[in-house]
């Protein structure tokens, strides 16, 4: 059986054990049916998300016309500090930053490969955290805008990484710690304008990723240097395939990339 398409990030279903779904335009695939099974994957070109040309995907999906105009990847995405909408100034797009900058987002810990701070909008979670490949994650605060959410992460850096480390998330080395007891220290590090939404709800989220066997070390399949390549799947977490070989591929990474996967 053979699905051809363009990659986008993963689809997910919160259950235990997470479900994955890679939708094409005329199909989609449960990756969870994949484990255990030999699967090849061939790259066959680019298809930009934003404009859909066949153009050489820059990053994060986007050629690279789209990547130096479009709202949807200003700096404020990988920087909520730099959020401005609240301002009513302009990044690129007014209507579209205030259309994402402007609704609930959450800041939180989460345990991927050490405790780590982070943002995300309060629709993406729990997707945020499963992206991440966290095997725990709790909120700390909800507030009405990203601005707020991106002062808050940038007070709590000076006590938590912002970073997953790829490597030991994909090999399950993740360092035991206590979230909740992690969160309740937090209170005292939040800018004043934040801490009147520090709730008091500390629910802790668990998360089941659907994995055979953790590799010991682990490779990136890189497309561009080997556009086939063929495996067994032995695990799926974040946005990472993990195969018996040791070999692990980043979906997130190939987003525009068109391929032929063959079971």
């Amino acid at each position: 059986m053979t699905y051809q398409g363009v990659l986008q990030k993963m689809q997910t279903e919160f259950l235990s054990p997470i479900q994955y779904y890679l939708v094409f335009k005329d199909s989609f695939l449960n990756v969870n049916q994949l484990l255990g099974k030999q699967v090849e994957i061939s790259f066959q070109g680019y298809e930009c998300l934003n404009c859909e040309k066949q153009k050489k995907i820059f990053r994060q999906g986007f050629c690279y016309d789209c990547f130096m105009s479009s709202p949807a990847v200003g700096d404020w995405i990988m920087k909520p500090e730099l959020s401005t909408a609240h301002l009513d100034i302009e990044d690129r797009d007014l209507a579209y930053e205030k259309r994402v900058q402007l609704q609930p987002h959450v800041v939180y810990l989460a345990l991927s490969s050490e405790v780590k701070v982070g943002v995300t909008r309060k629709t993406q979670v729990p997707t945020r955290w499963i992206d991440q490949g966290a095997v725990q994650a709790i909120p700390i605060v909800e507030v009405p805008n990203r601005y707020l959410a991106g002062i808050t992460e940038v007070a709590l850096k000076s006590h938590y990484t912002d970073k997953t480390s790829w490597q030991k998330m994909l090999k399950n080395e993740v360092l035991q710690a206590d979230l909740v007891a992690e969160r309740s220290k937090t209170y005292d590090w939040l800018p004043d304008e934040v801490k009147q939404h520090y709730a008091s709800d500390s629910t802790l989220y668990n998360l089941d990723f659907p994995v055979l066997n953790y590799p010991k070390k682990v490779s990136s399949l890189n497309l561009d240097k080997t556009p086939n390549y063929s495996g067994t799947v032995t695990g799926i977490k974040g946005q990472y395939l993990i195969f018996e070989d040791g070999t692990v591929f980043n979906i997130r990474t190939y987003e525009g990339y068109v391929v032929k996967i063959s079971l």
